[in-house]
């Protein structure tokens, strides 16, 4: 039997435990962000984050061909590429900021459908979440949310998975995976829609195969531009686990792994995505008050649906389009 450190301050989460009949929480995870390990995990995502916006602001500003950022940005705004991409982010971020998951599966079958091919439109996705993924991680440590052992079991499978997934979607031709990533992304639809029928398992025992779900996760994430989410956290806290923490510990493993998808998408996708990049960021930044509404307008089991269906429809639309 574990022996357990019980934290019994009149917080908040423990009312709540308190009111389900639950015993309080573990000191472990009142002072998950004083942890040494996390500490370090917080600190790398601040450098790694900042090593980006200057890479990117240099690349902008300090280019071979002599170009002027400034030129560049104009010329960014006057193309149909950005503004699609904004309604793109705008939709994708709306669905995940209400839903808390489907931001990579909504925006890379909407990509898609306007002629992307599977590598732009999955390392368009990734590098944009470099930027959300990072102040999202940093948010559960600081609150607490993040177990430890789930993370570092997540971690280095995940970044393996998804180094595999950004080469072989990279490298194989697009003609050929594209009907693959379709029928992927119409399958995940169709599982967004499952979880309406789902119910929780009570289950008291630690984790098992996290390891194994964090390859397979990562993997499918860079191939199909999302999917870490829907695989990985619903398998977790579709078989009990706390939610809080199962939570906050995927989506600090997720910006690691999407740092380094993104980064092997930038050294191996020839065609440079920054447009799409940069619209699927700013429509992200007006998506929260979109989402807000959603939530606080529609019950979570019709917004699964409906996403659910958005998503299939689109992704059964483009392996039409590849296969005719």
């Amino acid at each position: 039997m574990k022996i357990r450190d019980l934290d019994h301050t009149p917080t908040a989460v423990n009312a709540e435990h308190a009111s389900l009949g639950l015993p309080p929480v573990e000191h472990e995870l009142i002072e998950a962000a004083r942890h040494p390990v996390l500490r370090v995990a917080m600190w790398a995502v601040v450098v790694l984050v900042a090593g980006a916006v200057l890479t990117l602001g240099l690349q902008l500003f300090n280019r071979d061909d002599g170009a002027s950022g400034w030129t560049l940005i104009r010329e960014t705004l006057d193309s149909r590429v950005f503004w699609s991409a904004v309604a793109v982010g705008l939709l994708a971020q709306t669905v995940d900021g209400a839903l808390g998951m489907a931001y990579g599966i909504t925006s890379t079958s909407f990509l898609l459908a306007t002629g992307s091919s599977p590598a732009v439109a999955s390392a368009s996705v990734h590098i944009a979440e470099v930027f959300t993924t990072g102040v999202s991680g940093i948010s559960h440590i600081k609150l607490g949310n993040v177990n430890r052992q789930i993370f570092l079991r997540l971690l280095l499978p995940g970044m393996a998975g998804a180094i595999t997934g950004a080469m072989v979607v990279s490298w194989v031709d697009a003609a050929l995976i594209k009907p693959w990533i379709s029928a992927y992304l119409a399958l995940m639809g169709l599982y967004v829609i499952s979880k309406v029928f789902r119910k929780i398992r009570p289950h008291r025992g630690e984790p098992r195969h996290v390891a194994k779900l964090g390859l397979f996760g990562g993997f499918v994430d860079a191939v199909g531009g999302g999917g870490w989410g829907p695989v990985v956290t619903t398998t977790l806290v579709g078989t009990g686990h706390d939610p809080r923490t199962t939570i906050g510990s995927v989506n600090l493993a997720e910006f690691f792994l999407t740092f380094v998808s993104a980064g092997v998408f930038t050294l191996l996708v020839e065609e440079t995505p920054w447009p799409t990049v940069a619209g699927l960021v700013v429509g992200g930044l007006f998506a929260a008050p979109l989402a807000a509404l959603l939530t606080r307008h529609l019950h979570t089991r019709v917004l699964l649906v409906l996403v659910g269906t958005v998503i299939t429809g689109i992704s059964c639309w483009n392996l039409w389009r590849a296969l005719a």
